[in-house]
């Protein structure tokens, strides 16, 4: 059987999706079950048991023999939270004892990193593990994950294939519960259908100009078939960036959802939030080579043509993946 954490979520819920689609349906899904409006995102998908994420670590202990893989996906991604207690609980402890239990059964792990681990990108956007001990993450989101890889590549004792995933800006069906946290195509789409109009940040950085920031956008699809390449293929272990490689506008991204929704583009600016404006990352680009040389051949949606497929096929008619 296969577990998948953060499995009513937006790429966990996709993921089983996805399993789904390639003959799977021993899954065990993981999550809070408490949000309701999460439960949409499960709705349809087959699966043998859901257990709670309190009372996951206990099962695997006594079930662990029976695992085959682990997608561990489940994580707290609030990048304005502050209180560095809640991610050393969910993010880097829980995640430190699901290591250790993959690794006494000898059961493959793909984990959730993010690129948030990068920072300002002050050294580049490269998975080299040499440099992850320089990164300097923005905020204790990025700090707990930024602990957990440093943490990882210090252990003398691994599973037999693991993999951390560090996410680059993620969009795509099944993240309509996530609030400030969705997509900023996702926020673009409800603007224009609320307004007619897009509110994109100001750039408060000389280098910029307002829209111009860039970042490396990619289609929620791509990630899950990422994913399921590491299980099947299994190549060297170790970090791998999951992004595009490929750095656009926002001032892009929201002018082709306009034209995604038949809808005439009109774009204003507003102050970034006080709250993380010194904390903004203004320009992000995977580098994808790791990715890459380890085999992976699908390719990736443009920006284009995700935006497209996410509102044409999901976001019109609010369905799921």
């Amino acid at each position: 059987m296969i577990v998948v954490t953060g499995a009513a979520g937006f790429i966990g819920s996709g993921l089983v999706s996805k399993l789904n689609d390639i003959g799977i349906s021993r899954i065990i899904i993981v999550d809070d079950f408490s949000n309701n409006e999460k439960e949409h995102n499960l709705v349809g998908k087959k699966y043998s048991e859901r257990i709670d994420r309190g009372e996951f670590l206990p099962w695997l202990k006594e079930h662990g023999e029976d695992v085959k893989f682990i997608f561990h996906i489940g994580a707290r991604t609030d990048t304005t939270e502050f209180d560095k207690t809640v991610f050393d609980e969910l993010n880097l402890n829980y995640s430190k004892e699901l290591w250790r239990h993959a690794t006494q059964y000898s059961i493959p792990l793909v984990y959730a990193s993010s690129a948030a681990t990068y920072g300002l990108g002050e050294f580049g956007y490269d998975d080299d593990h040499e440099l992850v001990e320089k990164l300097k993450p923005l905020n204790p989101y990025g700090d707990s994950k930024q602990e957990f890889d440093k943490w990882v590549l210090e252990q003398p004792i691994k599973p037999p294939f693991w993999a951390g995933l560090k996410f680059f800006n993620v969009y795509g069906p099944n993240e309509y519960h996530k609030g400030r946290m969705a997509s900023v195509v996702l926020h673009a789409f409800r603007q224009i259908m609320k307004t007619g109009e897009m509110k994109l940040f100001r750039s408060h950085n000389e280098k910029y100009e307002d829209g111009e920031q860039k970042r490396d956008f990619i289609y929620v699809k791509d990630v899950l078939n990422i994913c399921v390449f590491l299980m099947e293929k299994r190549p060297e272990s170790g970090l791998y960036n999951v992004g595009s490689g490929k750095a656009r506008t926002f001032k892009t991204l929201a002018s082709n959802t306009f034209h995604a929704m038949n809808r005439d583009t009109e774009i204003s600016y507003i102050d970034t939030p006080a709250d993380i404006r010194d904390k903004y990352q203004y320009y992000t680009e995977a580098k994808i080579n790791k990715l890459i040389s380890a085999g992976y051949t699908k390719g990736f949606h443009t920006l284009e043509q995700g935006i497209n497929d996410y509102v044409e096929n999901y976001l019109i008619d609010k369905k799921y993946l």
